[in-house]
């Protein structure tokens, strides 16, 4: 729905004010319950054309959960079946529901950096993006371990290395780097 709909709605359902509306409104959005959708068009004036932008309001899914409940099409979790939780240890369960050694937290934050720019790379076909993507997830992969395999995390960042190369994400790889010293094979 548009603003000005919301507004009208709200008051007459709610007695809201203008300023009210915009208030839970930017709320919902900062919990990422509501969505904005901008709608470019052109509009037709005398003497020509002018461009216009038309801001939407949607719920979106975690809006729909909040209201509803749970989806059936919720992602599963990482690993069911084991309790992780970050009292008493060193795992972390992060936001976006991956597992990580409190220890190797940063490398990870930068893992999830490489793989953003890896999937935005214009240097590297769709193929290369998800296979690098998915060897980024297995480095991650090997972060929710205690004693990651430096076996595993020294054959999979070579291939990672080369694919960085290619889409000129060399700063990035300089970032992980260093971080990936102490789990790499001797």
């Amino acid at each position: 729905m548009k603003i000005s709909d919301a507004k009208r709605e709200l008051k007459a359902q709610h007695d809201l004010s203008q300023q009210q509306v915009i208030s839970n409104l930017t709320y919902l959005i900062d919990r990422e319950w509501v969505k904005t959708v901008d709608i470019e068009k052109t509009v037709r004036v005398k003497g020509g054309t002018i461009p216009s932008t038309v801001t939407w309001y949607e719920i979106a899914a975690p809006g729909i959960e909040k209201i509803e409940g749970e989806s059936e099409f919720a992602p599963p979790e990482r690993y069911p079946g084991i309790k992780i939780t970050a009292s008493g240890s060193n795992i972390l369960q992060l936001g976006d529901g991956n597992v990580v050694n409190a220890q190797f937290s940063q490398l990870h934050t930068e893992l999830q950096s490489l793989k953003e720019a890896v999937s935005f790379s214009a240097s590297l076909t769709e193929a290369d993006k998800l296979e690098t993507a998915a060897d980024i997830e297995t480095l991650k992969d090997q972060l929710a371990k205690p004693h990651p395999n430096g076996t595993v995390i020294g054959a999979v960042w070579k291939s990672i290395e080369k694919a960085v190369a290619v889409a000129g994400l060399v700063d990035y790889a300089s970032r992980v780097v260093p971080l990936l010293q102490g789990l790499l094979p001797h």
